[in-house]
């Protein structure tokens, strides 16, 4: 007897396309119980997929270099194409179709996202950024609230401005800050909250500073949130985000979160022009608050 089929699809959790994608392989298994392994379904948020896609270009090469579709769909392992690919071979193949209205996809892609979100059981933060005036888009951050309670949500509350003043008459609110610090393959840093925005400043909403919570989250890929210091147990408002794996930071500098998306909007950060690491435009944060799921 051959072997069951295996359908694999991995992609973009927020693109219509990975639904429909994962509506035809879950339909082929009902339909052909046993012909079909259950379908093995990964759905990605942006960081994560643009992580995948990155590597799997690397290991597969050839044609798959020019791929710019938001889904895999693998079949025993072999990559087959997108939804349109495995649409095809299942009609070819089986003599199965699978359609819906695209207005049902749209539905299920933003219910399906949000519970995938909500299943985490963390918070989700966003900054909305301007470069020179000009807006960039938004950054969505994951808190680790479970591993770093306090961190995060210091963290969350600078974003929601909740906290109003400082005992020393510092408005607690990332709002209007900007990033000041660019380092190239290294990180970009903001959350000065003082007025002078030079990048020496600001407070947490504990105090002027707080103690080191916790070293548990590494320093392993792109877009790790941690807090900024100037040594052991001094975290206060100021935040970076990683543009590679950094190590070295492991046992010095608190983790507690991640960019989950707004993959172009680090790189554009990333890519300012700077003079001593310091940005030659204003890189600002104009809103920022909880992300409401």
């Amino acid at each position: 007897m051959d072997s069951k089929v295996n359908i694999e699809i991995i992609g973009l959790i927020k693109d219509h396309s990975f639904h429909v994608a994962k509506s035809i392989a879950e339909g082929l298994k009902q339909k052909f119980p046993e012909a079909f392994m259950d379908p093995t379904i990964q759905p990605l948020l942006e960081f994560e997929w643009h992580t995948f896609l990155c590597n799997k270009k690397r290991e597969l090469r050839g044609e798959v270099w020019q791929y710019s579709s938001r889904l895999m769909c693998f079949l025993n392992s072999h990559l087959l194409g997108n939804e349109k690919d495995l649409a095809s071979w299942a009609k070819q193949q089986w003599g199965f179709t699978y359609t819906r209205p695209q207005a049902f996809y749209m539905a299920l892609t933003e219910d399906y996202y949000i519970k995938h979100l909500q299943k985490t059981g963390h918070q989700f933060v966003f900054m909305d950024i301007e470069i020179a005036g000009e807006a960039v888009g938004r950054l969505l951050f994951e808190l680790f609230s479970d591993v770093c309670p306090k961190t995060s949500k210091n963290f969350e509350a600078l974003c929601t401005g909740q906290q109003g003043l400082s005992q020393s008459g510092l408005q607690l609110s990332y709002k209007s800050s900007v990033f000041h610090r660019v380092v190239p393959n290294g990180w970009v840093q903001g959350g000065d909250i003082s007025p002078e925005r030079k990048g020496d400043g600001g407070e947490s909403i504990y105090g002027p500073i707080f103690e080191d919570e916790s070293f548990a989250i590494s320093h392993t890929k792109r877009g790790i949130l941690g807090m900024a210091n100037k040594g052991p147990h001094s975290n206060g408002s100021q935040f970076y985000i990683t543009l590679q794996p950094t190590l070295w930071m492991d046992r010095s500098y608190v983790a507690f979160g991640q960019v989950v998306e707004g993959v172009d909007v680090l790189r554009k950060l990333e890519e300012v022009p700077t003079c001593n690491e310091r940005p030659k435009y204003d890189c600002k944060v104009v809103d920022c608050g909880i992300f409401k799921l």
